[in-house]
């Protein structure tokens, strides 16, 4: 399987995206693609992987768009939902009650009484959560299954704002100090049977993250020893790696592959391919990344003696952390002509990628070779598929573009979402 889709796909399906009848309009200065093809590919590929039993909870948060989310409930994945919209959204899209895995780390007591009643499976964030549920329990029934967010304080990767398994995390309870406390609760309360933890979204190799399954799983095997002591007719029998697998941004970087980490797993943690446990991820960035890629019409060219500037429809609105953390986060830039066509060569002077939002920040890429560019030119922005669109910011009031999804490098097309119109982004700020 390809690790991400090439200049020639890509080239492939815009050009067909153009020559459309009715697909792209004038007011499409900006368009986002999702290859729908590779989205099956990549669902299917980890979940062939896995034992039949395990539930792969797919995270809403890094594409809450609901024709994907409907896509991925067809295919047979779950969903994973960090606040109660995003369970919301899942529950629209028709995942079911046992498809769902409610993460959020600051749950009211209504969010939690709604998700037991739903029957959805819950992760507390907390030892405060769990006597919450606890008190919820005690006067309704409920077909969920609970679980808790252990922080194995195992370290952090390189991307410090995405990494969440360090001596502190805001997330979870963490295992040094609270061993003794996460014990106390497993022989209490028989109906917390599940553990989750996550190292961290891109940025964490695959060493860290088996050192933090390593070190839940040493806990989890402690209890059961204990719970089967005291003749408890329970376990722990839901185990919850969470997502984290990196993925390539970089066209000379080929990552981990999903067949290489399953295998690590495996190799390592065998005990978790077994009935002893119900295997859950919440794989989001590795499903989505490099699906998607988006296409910006350049509207002007500033050209200045050691630096040419160019102008995009794009930029901090739908990529947040590039712009603000460009020393973390990173996308290829392609530069198409107005027919689609991959563009070569290299101009003399560097570019600058310039977005359309008000402050100085608001930059794609600086100092960047390219070929040279001319006005009605497309600069195409690779692996745009997690945490983009669903990070939109506001600011500016700038409409969401147009969104494609396609089949067989472009020969079936389908609008996921239609360029947002003016009226509703007043309905929006009214």
């Amino acid at each position: 399987m390809l690790s991400r889709l090439s200049d020639e796909k890509i080239s492939a399906a815009f050009r067909r995206a153009i020559r459309e009848p009715g697909l792209l309009g004038e007011e499409d200065s900006a368009v986002i693609f999702y290859d729908l093809s590779y989205l099956k590919e990549r669902i299917e590929d980890m979940i062939g992987l896995f034992p039949e039993s395990a539930l792969h909870a797919v995270a809403v948060k890094a594409n809450p768009l609901t024709k994907i989310l409907k896509q991925i409930k067809d295919l047979g994945a779950g969903a994973e939902a960090a606040s109660l919209p995003e369970l919301y959204l899942a529950e629209k899209a028709g995942f079911s009650s046992d498809k769902i895995v409610f993460d959020s780390p600051v749950k009211t007591v209504q969010e939690i009484e709604y998700a037991l009643k739903a029957g959805i499976h819950i992760n507390a964030d907390s030892l405060q959560e769990i006597e919450r549920i606890a008190v919820i329990l005690n006067r309704i029934s409920s077909q969920s299954t609970v679980g808790i967010r252990i922080n194995p304080q195992v370290g952090t990767g390189s991307i410090l704002s995405t990494s969440v398994a360090g001596e502190f995390s805001k997330f979870g309870v963490p295992i040094k100090t609270n061993r003794e406390a996460l014990t106390e609760i497993f022989l209490k309360y028989d109906w917390l049977c599940g553990v989750h933890l996550h190292i961290g979204s891109q940025g964490c190799e695959v060493g860290l993250i088996m050192k933090g399954i390593e070190t839940v799983l040493i806990f989890v095997n402690e209890i059961n020893r204990l719970l089967e002591k005291k003749k408890a007719r329970r376990r722990i029998a839901i185990f919850d790696i969470g997502g984290g697998l990196p993925v390539s941004y970089h066209r000379d970087k080929e990552p981990v592959s999903m067949s290489q980490y399953k295998e690590e797993l495996k190799y390592r943690f065998d005990q978790l391919f077994t009935d002893e446990f119900r295997l859950i991820t919440e794989f989001g960035r590795y499903v989505h990344a490099n699906t998607g890629w988006t296409a910006s019409r350049v509207e002007y060219v500033k050209k200045e003696k050691s630096v040419t500037t160019v102008m995009i429809h794009v930029g901090a609105d739908m990529f947040l952390r590039k712009c603000y953390r460009p020393d973390d986060w990173h996308h290829e830039i392609t530069v198409a002509d107005s027919c689609g066509n991959i563009k070569t060569g290299r101009d003399k002077n560097r570019y600058v990628i310039a977005g359309p939002l008000c402050f100085a920040g608001d930059m794609i890429a600086k100092e960047t070779i390219l070929p040279e560019i001319a006005e009605g030119d497309y600069i195409i922005i690779h692996d745009t598929g997690a945490y983009t669109l669903s990070m939109w910011s506001r600011y500016n009031s700038r409409q969401i573009p147009k969104v494609i999804g396609y089949y067989n490098d472009g020969e079936i097309f389908e609008i996921l979402r239609e360029r947002e119109s003016l009226q509703t982004l007043w309905e929006f700020w009214n």
